[in-house]
């Protein structure tokens, strides 16, 4: 399957990792062409992020890996956007 959009709610330690090096390791993944973290949420232990990540065929299981090795954990996977072409979401009237 070709992924090219993961949006992760993902957890980290106050102290480390930083947000540098967190970012680093994603970009590192095979199929990862751009990286967004932002800070959403700040505790007197944690950290909680928003993560988006595009690209053409993220490998998510090193995606996850890569993430994990820094110390921090991935929550859920909140979006996911594959196949050819990227189709953004569309709130509908109800």
């Amino acid at each position: 399957m070709n992924i090219r959009r993961l949006a992760l709610d993902v957890d980290k330690a106050r102290e480390r990792p930083d947000l540098i090096t967190l970012a680093a390791a994603i970009e590192a993944v095979q199929g990862v062409e751009g990286v967004n973290i932002t800070v959403s949420g700040i505790d007197m232990e944690t950290v909680g992020t928003q993560i988006t990540v595009e690209g053409e065929n993220i490998d998510f299981e090193a995606l996850r890996k890569a993430i994990e090795n820094t110390g921090a954990v991935v929550n859920s996977i909140d979006q996911i956007v594959a196949g050819k072409r990227t189709i953004e979401w569309v709130k509908r009237a109800r």
